[in-house]
């Protein structure tokens, strides 16, 4: 008969006071196993979601400008140039931001959009496919479509109606805060040039005027995006393509209502 000493039963209740902590510790360290890339997963949906948020925005605000543009062209020639609308699209947007986006290699296609010639409307259709983030399913991926509708343009009148067309009548047009008329309405100076540059080499570059770029205090809360919208002319930065710093407004107007306002050096010599 074996005989068991004080020191082996201690040993043995150690043994059994310890079961379950080692129990615990093992259900914790699956857990984790489990949760853990669970957790990340979703920071990487969610930063996924923002991502295409963001790049459907640019993607419509760059659509709609673009379109505008086109529109102007339709005067001349009533055909809507899909290429070169795609390519206004992707240089208002940025090719550094299409190119580290999760936009497919594909790209953005423009190939959905016409123009009616019996109307005149111009129906613009963006189509684009982003990237999902379910690398284990293989290279799976998502179509966009972005569609809306606008009128060709038609020029302008050059004399008011009921005008009599002699010297005064001739319409010019001014801007909100310009110093000077326009006889010409696609005159470089009423044109803003939009550019999307890397906020890292925003400090090497400088405006029209030898100045440097400041932050809008309209779309620019906190510190700035990878890349913003700069022109030649302006004096900020933009995080916001649709930034109401990023429009200008023009009005159409008599020479001789233009007041003390003097002819631009470009379009009205």
């Amino acid at each position: 008969m074996i005989m068991r000493t004080n020191k082996d039963k201690s040993l043995m209740k150690l043994k059994r006071a310890s079961a379950p902590e080692i129990t615990q510790k093992g259900s914790v360290t699956i857990e984790a196993a489990f949760g853990i890339p669970l957790f990340l997963f979703a920071a990487l949906c969610l930063i996924w979601m923002i991502e295409m948020q963001s790049i459907r925005i640019s993607i419509i605000n760059a659509a709609q400008s673009a379109a505008k543009s086109a529109a102007e062209n339709t005067a001349i020639l009533p055909v809507l140039n899909t290429v070169k609308l795609k390519s206004d699209i992707i240089s208002l947007i940025g090719t550094e931001r299409v190119g580290r986006s999760i936009l497919r290699s594909s790209g953005i296609s423009c190939n959905g959009s016409y123009m009616s010639v019996n109307t005149g409307e111009i129906n613009i259709k963006v189509s684009y496919q982003v990237e999902l983030p379910l690398p284990l399913f293989g290279n799976l991926s998502a179509k966009q479509e972005e569609a809306f509708k606008l009128s060709g343009w038609r020029g302008y009148k050059r004399n008011m109606a009921g005008g009599s067309g002699g010297a005064g009548s001739d319409i010019v047009y001014v801007t909100d805060n310009g110093s000077v008329y326009h006889k010409d309405y696609q005159c470089s100076y009423l044109r803003l040039s939009i550019r999307y540059v890397p906020y890292s080499g925003l400090s090497d570059l400088r405006n029209g005027n030898g100045g440097r770029y400041h932050a809008c205090e309209k779309c620019v809360y906190g510190s700035a995006m990878a890349g913003v919208y700069i022109t030649e002319d302006g004096g900020k930065y933009h995080n916001s393509l649709s930034c109401s710093g990023l429009k200008r407004t023009i009005h159409a107007l008599r020479q001789s209502e233009a007041g003390g306002l003097g002819g631009c050096s470009r379009c009205s010599e």
